[in-house]
C-alpha cells in the first residue's frame, strides 16, 4: 500500500520506529499558530530542497531532497497523480513521528496553466483508501490554492488515518504538500508546521 508504506518508513531513511517520541518544539503565537523563523525559506537556492514555491519550516523539523536514485529506488511509491515526491520533511527532531512531504511535476494536471484544483483531485484519487474528502479554495501566502483534508485506511494496521494536503500552480509547474501521521493525535500535532507553510508560501525565483 502506497500510504502505509510512506507512514512506517521515510523514502530517505527507511527504518523501524521504535518507541515514542513526546515533547513539541514549536514556537507558536497566541493563536496557537507557529511562527515564522528568520533567514533563508526551504525551497531557496542553497537550501536542503530546492523548489518551485519556498516557504518558512519550523527550524527543529529537517527536510531531505529525495533525489533520482531514490526515486528509482521506491519505484511507484515515489509518484501519486502527476507528481513526483522531491522533498521529505522529518518531524522527529520535534518530538513526532510523521512527514511532510514536497512533490512537484510539469505533465499531465501538473502542467502549467493547470489548476491547482484538477492536480489535487488526481492527487487525492490516486491514494489508497480515501475517504471523507473535502477540498476547498484558499490562500496560500498570496498565491490561489486547493487544500484537501481526507482520511485513509491502513489496512494492515486497521487504523484510519487523518491526511492533509495543499496544492499550487507555478510557472514551473505543480506542487503539493502533504501531511500525514503515525495516528490522528501526531497529525493533530503536526498541523502548525502544515499551517506554517501555507501562511508563509510563495514561489521562488
Amino acid at each position: 500500500m502506497r500510504h502505509a508504506w510512506r507512514l512506517v518508513a521515510g523514502a530517505v531513511g527507511a527504518m523501524v520506529l521504535a518507541g515514542a517520541l513526546t515533547g513539541c518544539l514549536f514556537e507558536t503565537d497566541k493563536d496557537g499558530e507557529a511562527k515564522a523563523p528568520k533567514g533563508p525559506k526551504l525551497g531557496d537556492k542553497g537550501t536542503a530542497c530546492e523548489l518551485p514555491v519556498r516557504f518558512s519550516l519550523e527550524k527543529s523539523w529537517k527536510a531531505k531532497a529525495v533525489d533520482e536514485a531514490v526515486q528509482k529506488q521506491i519505484g511507484p511509491l515515489a509518484k501519486q497523480g502527476s507528481v513526483t515526491l522531491v522533498c521529505e520533511i522529518d518531524a522527529k527532531p520535534a518530538g513526532h513521528i510523521g512527514f511532510m512531504r514536497i512533490m512537484t511535476g510539469t505533465k499531465g494536471t501538473a502542467a502549467p496553466g493547470g489548476t491547482s484544483r484538477a492536480l489535487m483531485k488526481e492527487f487525492v484519487a490516486d491514494e489508497n483508501f480515501e475517504s471523507k474528502v473535502r477540498l476547498r479554495e484558499v490562500k496560500a501566502g498570496d498565491l490561489p490554492a486547493t487544500e484537501a483534508s481526507y482520511s485513509v485506511t491502513d489496512l494492515s494496521a486497521g487504523a484510519v488515518l487523518p491526511q492533509r494536503a495543499l496544492a499550487v500552480m507555478t510557472e514551473r509547474g505543480g506542487v503539493v504538500i502533504e501531511l500525514g501521521g503515525i495516528d490522528a493525535e501526531e497529525h493533530k500535532a503536526m498541523l502548525p508546521a502544515f499551517r506554517l507553510a501555507k501562511k508563509t508560501l510563495e514561489k521562488t525565483g
